[in-house]
């Protein structure tokens, strides 16, 4: 298959930068000729761009036009973090007085980045396998496990948090957005394997060292608006039980869900340490709940080292797998 259908969708994606300059400039004159106006011109480009993207044979695989749809929205949220910065103004100012209040959150800040970033270029990678006939379910995986940690903790911090009365018809949508992604998460697991042979103090724990520790070295734990710690929470359900697998894993041979696993677990891993380790430090985080300066060096010593293992433990598994591959039966000799 021509590289064309990828590279359209790099074009299309970067669509969404004049698109929403247009939309916030016009929805401001609260027209029907200016809605009109916007919506053409919205139709225009992505007719362009798509038209650019299936110039040939346009791909088979479904999951490459929802990945598609999805790096255009990764460009939209990273617009977001620059706005939210001030570094750009003017795009999306609209949206940012009307969205979720999530959004305007330290949480939300680093989730705009990680997406905007991260699984961009994600995105865009696995749009190039499937262009050109090869596998992606490693990626896939590890974009599996990033994306379902966010979703759990976007979700059950909207429905515990101080912004849960809040919920405007924008959540809908992005429930819409999250039941799709679940079926591309199913739809990736599913795919045949490729590969061959080459936490208690977010409880309140009455504890003194638990105290102290929130104290001294990470008060964001406290943070009302319930993101840290439905991450915590979701760290000690998902992640404890893994290591308890994993150890069997790295003992047992012939594990070969093993490698899969790992994949999702340091995905989900990376991307809730990204936005753990940067709300806690963001301007956006009231200074109360914000790492103490004389507890950064711990704060990050743990957390990195936290966000590192899984990783390490994910690189081992992917670079030598035989230990996870179940030995083939010998042929009889007649």
């Amino acid at each position: 298959m021509s590289a064309s259908a990828g590279t359209g969708v790099f074009v299309l994606s970067l669509t969404s930068i004049p698109i929403c300059y247009l939309f916030n400039s016009l929805i401001y004159n609260n027209s029907a000729e200016a809605f009109f106006f916007a919506g053409c011109s919205t139709v225009l480009i992505l007719s362009i761009s798509a038209r650019f993207m299936l110039k040939k044979k346009a791909p088979v695989d479904p999951l490459f036009y929802v990945f598609a749809v999805y790096a255009f929205l990764s460009v939209v949220n990273l617009i977001i973090g620059l706005e939210q910065d001030n570094i750009i103004d003017g795009f999306v100012t609209f949206y940012l007085r009307e969205a979720n209040p999530h959004i305007n959150t330290a949480h939300g800040h680093m989730i705009s980045y990680w997406d905007g970033c991260v699984h961009y270029l994600m995105y865009l990678v696995m749009i190039v396998a499937i262009t050109w006939g090869d596998s992606y379910q490693a990626i896939g995986l590890y974009w599996m496990g990033s994306f379902l940690t966010r979703a759990i903790v976007y979700i059950l911090g909207n429905a515990v948090g101080k912004y849960g009365t809040h919920v405007s018809p924008l959540f809908l949508l992005h429930m819409l957005y999250i039941s799709v992604s679940v079926w591309a998460c199913l739809r990736i697991f599913s795919q045949p394997s490729t590969r061959e042979v080459q936490m208690t103090v977010v409880l309140d724990c009455s504890g003194e060292w638990c105290q102290a520790y929130t104290q001294q070295y990470e008060p964001y734990l406290k943070d009302p608006s319930a993101y840290p710690k439905i991450q915590m929470l979701v760290s000690l359900l998902y992640s404890g039980p893994y290591y308890i697998i994993t150890v069997y894993g790295l003992m047992v041979p012939g594990c070969e869900w093993m490698t899969d696993l790992t994949l999702v677990h340091s995905g989900a891993l990376a991307q809730a340490q990204f936005a753990h380790i940067g709300a806690s430090l963001h301007t956006r985080t009231p200074f109360s709940y914000r790492v103490p300066a004389g507890g950064q060096l711990v704060f990050l010593l743990v957390n990195i080292l936290y966000a590192l293992v899984p990783q390490a433990l994910c690189y081992r598994c992917c670079s030598r797998p035989v230990l996870f591959l179940r030995p083939m039966p010998d042929k009889k000799t007649e």
